[in-house]
């Protein structure tokens, strides 16, 4: 999966901005486990960038701000007893945690009156709801 990876639209990360890193995966294994290098850690210089766009650069320095070292994100692998397959997941992963940061912001929400009628059958409800229940208290029996 040799890059340039797709972050949205038409804008990528280039393969040569990316700092790939293998080491071992700690965990159980087999007898092959320990000695292959199959956990990946991906880091990309978010602050030198120059392949986003400057709006986008500045969302997602905001929003990754708690999980930046020096302007560089780092993702790590090491699912997979594949290195091949953990460098897709953490490339897959890094895109994704790119194209959610530098996501536009929503729509304000635009306050809206509560229709008469809604709230009317709500207060209806209420009041029957109500009578069920005093209808249970045990005054007038027997």
């Amino acid at each position: 999966m040799p890059g340039p990876y797709v972050i949205r639209g038409s804008v990528l990360l280039p393969e040569a901005e990316l700092l790939w890193r293998f080491s071992r995966s700690s965990g159980p294994g087999g007898q092959h486990v320990n000695t292959s290098d199959s956990q990946v850690e991906l880091r990309f210089d978010l602050a030198r960038t120059e392949s986003l766009p400057e709006v986008w650069k500045s969302r997602a320095l905001e929003r990754l701000a708690p999980r930046l070292v020096d302007g560089v994100i780092a993702v790590r692998a090491s699912e997979h007893r594949s290195q091949w397959r953990n460098r897709e997941t953490a490339a897959t992963r890094l895109t994704s945690l790119l194209a959610e940061a530098t996501a536009p912001p929503p729509r304000p929400r635009r306050a809206t009156k509560i229709p008469r009628g809604i709230n009317e059958r709500r207060l209806r409800e209420k009041k029957a709801r109500s009578q069920t229940k005093r209808g249970r208290s045990g005054r007038d029996w027997g």
